[in-house]
């Protein structure tokens, strides 16, 4: 029995979530819900719907999340999942991005990609001849986005009408992608960050496009307490990401008042009410158990906040693993 759903994803790539429809998009959110439950029931066991079925990781930037959630997505299924690392991919090196995605897509079904500059996924998609997804670029992150959408559906059981505020690097890939998310599913965005740290205007220009199909708002605010009011969920992502350590002190300059701690949660307004919770993709630098935050302490979030109630970052990092899975199911399935 095929239980996938007809979202009009078949043999197609997922690069942004810009590309797809509001309906698709909220569809593999409701199909990630189902699968959750089905793999927990133990009917994937029954029923593998990628029997034979052989997907590349493509992976430039090293990952624990995306790369565990896509071999297990991808087994559960009866698929067979092969890991390709920087050191075995050569990108303008030794072989063109072109034909390298002209040979990859020969010998699999599909390839998720997780690197740098966005116009390889877009190069890979363009010549590989199979669906290619998105695991990251600089630019943007849809599959993370899937897996907060997800995650926030399950919590409050509804997407439309709840606001989200985005607390630091208001112009990083996650941030991106969830303006286009959040607008897409009818919640109110505010990227909360420096002015120095403002999202891109065509980025921003976009969201608010797809908010006015849904009567949503998107915004900015460089004030963290006036910017969180209101907020339903409070989100926030590392101050430097992958390639930027250069700015390490830079950053925490900018966002040290940009940090997620409880007196954030209270200015929310909805903490006493239970109406507020905190995500993170992860990883996260809430307190000095790490290399980074040894010395510096908690960067973008506090431990009280992290290790909170209504902190559901750990269900978002399982849920990263069901919507790679529906995403995938959707295009081969």
């Amino acid at each position: 029995m095929n239980i996938v759903p007809a979202l009009g994803l078949r043999n197609k790539s997922l690069l942004r979530l810009a590309d797809i429809s509001d309906e698709q998009m909220l569809g593999l959110v409701d199909f990630a819900i189902a699968l959750k439950a089905r793999k927990r029931a133990g009917e994937h066991l029954q029923n593998p719907l990628l029997k034979g079925r052989n997907i590349c990781l493509v992976f430039q930037k090293s990952s624990t999340r995306t790369r565990c959630a896509t071999v297990v997505a991808v087994r559960d299924e009866g698929g067979n999942a092969e890991y390709l690392g920087q050191s075995d991919i050569h990108f303008g090196k030794k072989e063109s991005v072109k034909d390298s995605a002209r040979v990859l897509g020969r010998l699999f079904d599909g390839i998720l990609f997780r690197g740098f500059a966005h116009s390889i996924v877009e190069e890979l998609a363009a010549n590989a001849g199979v669906p290619v997804w998105n695991g990251l670029t600089d630019e943007w992150h849809p599959t993370q986005i899937l897996a907060d959408l997800q995650t926030i559906k399950e919590h409050f059981g509804i997407l439309k009408g709840l606001k989200l505020a985005f607390v630091g690097d208001g112009r990083n890939n996650v941030c991106n992608s969830l303006m286009i998310g959040c607008a897409k599913a009818g919640i109110d965005v505010v990227d909360v960050c420096p002015p120095e740290l403002s999202p891109d205007p065509a980025v921003l220009a976009m969201s608010e496009a797809a908010a006015a199909r849904h009567g949503s708002t998107v915004s900015v605010s460089h004030d963290p307490a006036a910017g969180v009011r209101g907020a339903n969920i409070l989100y926030t992502d590392v101050w430097v990401s992958m390639g930027e350590e250069a700015v390490f002190q830079e950053r925490l300059q900018l966002l040290r008042p940009f940090q997620v701690n409880m007196d954030l949660v209270r200015a929310t307004g909805n903490l006493d009410s239970g109406r507020v919770m905190f995500l993170h993709c992860l990883p996260a630098f809430h307190d000095n158990s790490t290399d980074v935050s040894k010395t510096t302490g908690a960067l973008e979030v506090t431990d009280d906040v992290f290790e909170a109630p209504f902190s559901k970052v750990f269900d978002e990092a399982e849920n990263r693993m069901h919507t790679i899975k529906a995403m995938i199911l959707s295009s081969l399935a």
